[in-house]
């Protein structure tokens, strides 16, 4: 009961500001300890790597440790960066630092115009694909037909889901970590976090036809100084042809009413849902992307379902990123 009012304090106040910033600037260092694992194993880390784009500035970092190797890939199936270390059989200390330099615009995309031009499925054939836990048949198919009835544009077609999934999903602040993102479980009990709210979305979209995907990252903090270890958040983007990929975050406005309790019918419920289509606030930066992937060296485990966490395995075996008594790890977030 403590961890769910402590949750909900945390929530409370990400969405505290009646209005977002345009940008955040900060200091983020990312602790990891895996020397709790049994001496006598080979243990190896990914991390998902940051990285500037458009919208990001990553800057400054640095890393520190007692690892034996280390080296920055990318995953070959869509670029994500991943940071990887390893620590060989009898190391008794496995730790690592990572401090980077962050400043994060907001992302507004206005003026969507309903007017589509001409272009190639095949061009965006990922970004419509099914995966292990969102396939775009059956149930997911079914539903999405009946959702984007009489829609005849990708904007039209998105809005309607989008509108959905606000209306239809919630909240579940009992699930662990940010939800698996299992779509047809779902769609049965539609309770869960932000992975499992993107990821019905995403699902959803694809199945009508418009390519969409999920953005993992770490939130920033609001305070001077704040932990930021369980700040993991997932949102969605799907591409309008003609303009390009635009934000969509479901999610959050769920997040908004559990923690403001709020109902459908608010002004500030409207006020979110309007926010978040087409806009992200600065509080976030991006980490990673993309379903089932198989890391870069290759874990040897089964594809991840998601990158949103550090992922280890100590001779082979994945480590549980929910337990902190086997994989410690802290995060602080310092404003600059």
């Amino acid at each position: 009961m403590k961890k769910v009012l402590m949750s909900l304090f945390v929530i409370s106040l990400l969405f505290s500001l009646p209005a977002w910033g345009k940008s955040r600037t900060g200091l983020v260092t990312m602790e990891f300890d895996l020397s709790a694992q049994p001496v006598g194993e080979t243990v190896k880390l990914w991390i998902p790597y940051p990285v500037s784009d458009t919208n990001q500035q990553i800057s400054n970092l640095r890393l520190t440790g007692d690892y034996s190797e280390t080296g920055v890939y990318t995953v070959r199936s869509n670029g994500t960066p991943v940071l990887y270390a390893e620590w060989p059989q009898g190391s008794k200390s496995r730790k690592l630092t990572l401090a980077f330099e962050v400043e994060r615009d907001e992302l507004r995309r206005g003026d969507l115009s309903a007017a589509e031009p001409v272009w190639n499925r095949s061009d965006y054939a990922e970004y419509i694909a099914p995966t292990r836990l969102g396939p775009t048949d059956g149930a997911v198919k079914a539903l999405a037909d009946k959702i984007v009835a009489q829609k005849s544009t990708v904007l039209e077609r998105t809005k309607a889901i989008y509108d959905w999934t606000v209306e239809n999903m919630y909240r579940d602040p009992d699930t662990r970590g940010c939800g698996k993102g299992d779509v047809c479980y779902l769609l049965l009990k539609p309770g869960g976090k932000c992975t499992d709210i993107s990821s019905v979305f995403i699902a959803l979209c694809r199945a009508a036809g418009v390519p969409a995907r999920e953005v993992f990252g770490l939130r920033l903090g609001k305070k001077t100084e704040q932990e930021i270890t369980s700040w993991q958040h997932c949102w969605s983007e799907f591409f309008l042809p003609g303009y390009g990929w635009v934000p969509a975050d479901p999610a959050d406005v769920l997040k908004a009413m559990l923690v403001e309790k709020l109902t459908l019918d608010s002004p500030r419920v409207t006020e979110l849902r309007d926010y978040f289509w087409g806009g992200i606030d600065a509080y976030r930066f991006k980490l990673a992307s993309g379903r089932d992937l198989t890391l870069n060296p290759p874990q040897a485990g089964k594809p991840l379902n998601s990158f949103g966490y550090p992922y280890a395995e100590v001779g082979g075996k994945p480590v549980d990123f929910y337990d902190p008594k086997s994989f410690s790890y802290r995060f602080n977030f310092k404003e600059l």
